[in-house]
């Protein structure tokens, strides 16, 4: 059933601190339900009514991107509210609606039932319209942009005092890296970064320190003391507590001397991000720059697959993937990434994985531009950082 614009709306709903799209729809983190609203006017355009917890308004009518902000008790249908705010929330929505006569509801994805059920309650009707949203959610605007640097050049602090401290450690008769008197494990170099980063304003979940053979999993978060001439790859991925964007790089340093294959490896991965970072424009798919990764490693003798074959090194993953709210979003770079678009923010990741040696993976982020990218970061790539 179709309905003019004249009495159709469009909901999100939700809790904006868990709820990201919400969240990015309006800027403002609660942790309370709400919906925005966006209702057509007489006059031909377009409101954005914010529903929010009554002790919440006057922060949100300060900050919300919202042109009204309501509390439930605004939109009280003849029966009451619930006593439970998320009903009441809906409840709320519904007669908002009923009341600015809509007959038809577009939602996102994300939208919870519960909110669906009193919108359908009231005879209105409901489509869920999966790709709402979702471009939007990529595109990133200025504001976006400036959060996910900051979030990028607090994640680089983090991986150079990680990485400087492997490359200064001292190294025991055994080859077990020393730190502070005691031995370097993955744990003891997970917390240093944790307190760093928590110092910073970041909550951090667990990075990737894998050391020496650990690293041919790409998904092994690491364990156990971390030794000389060993390749170990520190992946960190913090999320700012204000903003709640991220950050994401990968590095991964040698303590002492670099094993040939460790060299061999790096290089190559070295060469593939360049390529890679080349692809991407708006435009290009996440194939065509997963292509160029797969291309630049190839000239240097290395295939994709998953690691099988002792010693023989292989890229096990993608080229790299979207990030913002979440660590992974779309877009991938990968087989079938879609084309790009201006403002999509991405990690490019190659990395190369063998069985007993363990892996080498160098990780940045950029922000897509109409003629190329934009780089986020400016920290060396080397496995060297003593």
């Amino acid at each position: 059933m179709s309905h003019s614009s004249s009495n159709t709306a469009t909901v999100m709903a939700g809790i904006p601190a868990v709820n990201l799209s919400l969240y990015r729809a309006i800027r403002f983190k609660v942790g309370d339900p709400a919906a925005l609203l966006t209702l057509p006017t007489a006059a031909g355009g377009t409101e954005r009514l914010l529903i929010i917890r009554d002790i919440e308004m006057d922060r949100a009518k300060k900050h919300a991107r919202a042109d009204a902000v309501h509390c439930p008790a605004d939109f009280e249908p003849a029966g009451g509210l619930s006593g439970d705010r998320e009903t009441a929330t809906a409840q709320s929505v519904a007669q908002c609606l009923v009341a600015r006569g809509i007959k038809s509801v577009r939602a996102d994805r994300t939208l919870p039932l519960i909110f669906a059920h009193f919108i359908q309650k009231a005879g209105i009707a409901l489509e869920c319209d999966t790709e709402l949203g979702v471009l939007e959610r990529r595109a990133k605007d200025a504001q976006e942009l400036a959060w996910l640097r900051d979030a990028q050049r607090a994640t680089e602090g983090a991986m150079q005092l990680a990485c400087e401290t492997v490359a200064r450690a001292k190294a025991a008769a055994d080859g077990t890296l020393m730190h502070d008197g005691a031995a370097l494990t993955a744990d003891r170099l997970r917390a240093i970064i944790d307190i760093h980063l928590l110092t910073n304003g970041y909550d951090n979940p667990q990075s990737i320190v894998a050391c020496g053979p650990q690293g041919w999993d790409c998904h092994e978060h690491g364990h156990g003391t971390l030794r000389t001439g060993e390749p170990v790859i520190v992946d960190i991925f913090p999320r700012n507590r204000t903003t709640l964007y991220n950050g994401d790089m990968t590095r991964t340093v040698v303590h002492g001397a670099i094993p040939p294959a460790v060299a061999k490896m790096h290089a190559a991965v070295v060469d593939a991000k360049r390529e890679a970072t080349a692809a991407v424009r708006a435009g290009v798919t996440g194939q065509s720059v997963h292509e160029a990764t797969l291309a630049g490693l190839r000239r240097h003798g290395y295939e994709f697959g998953q690691p099988t074959q002792q010693g023989v090194a292989v890229l096990a993953h993608g080229t790299g993937h979207g990030i913002g709210l979440e660590v992974h979003e779309p877009p991938l770079l990968a087989m079938k990434g879609p084309a790009l678009v201006v403002g999509d923010v991405l990690t490019i990741e190659p990395g190369l994985y063998a069985i007993g040696i363990g892996g080498v993976r160098v990780e940045d982020m950029v922000a897509v531009t109409a003629t190329g990218c934009e780089s986020f970061n400016t920290l060396q790539e080397s496995l060297v950082w003593a």
